[in-house]
This record gives structure tokens, C-alpha cells and sequence, in this order.
């Protein structure tokens, strides 16, 4: 993983850049922390993260629930799993 900090940045911005390959993870990521914040009642518009884990992985429950089953997902997850195929 590495690290970008330009000098047009303010002090603390840094932005990460990552490969192909590592897309899926960052997504299974950001959608934990969209879920976490929605547990504490942040509310966005559009689809919840909570809807697209129950429809995308098919966990049932509650939000807590959901949320509990995307962590042992995530950490039970191989390399291999997480594969995309980006070439259509």
C-alpha cells in the first residue's frame, strides 16, 4: 500500500493508492465502516449499506446482526476469495 502526500495537501491529507486486485477488500471495508456509522444513526441517501450486505451477501438479521456477520466475513476472507475479474 502506498502512501501520496502532494504538497498541494493540507498537513494530514494523504490518499492511498491501491491495485486491481485489492478493490474488493477496500469495498468490503468501506461498506463495514458505512454500516457502522449507520448502527450509530448516520443517515445517507440512496441504498444503505446495510441493504446492499443483506442483498449482495445474503445475511439476514438485524442490523447489529449484519454487521457482526460482515466482520467474521471479512476476517475469514482469503486472497483467493476475493479474485475479480476486471476484463469483463
Amino acid at each position: 500500500m502506498n502512501t501520496i502526500n502532494n504538497n498541494n495537501d493540507r498537513v494530514g491529507e494523504n490518499r492511498i493508492v491501491i491495485g486491481k486486485e485489492q478493490v474488493p477488500m477496500a469495498r468490503l471495508l468501506t461498506l463495514k465502516t458505512a454500516l457502522r456509522l449507520e448502527l450509530v444513526g448516520l443517515t445517507r441517501r440512496g441504498r444503505t449499506a446495510y441493504s446492499i450486505v443483506k442483498s449482495e451477501l445474503g445475511f439476514k438479521g438485524s442490523k447489529q446482526k449484519v454487521f457482526a456477520q460482515l466482520e467474521r466475513y471479512i476476517e475469514g476472507i482469503s486472497p483467493e476469495q476475493l479474485e475479480l475479474d476486471l476484463d469483463g
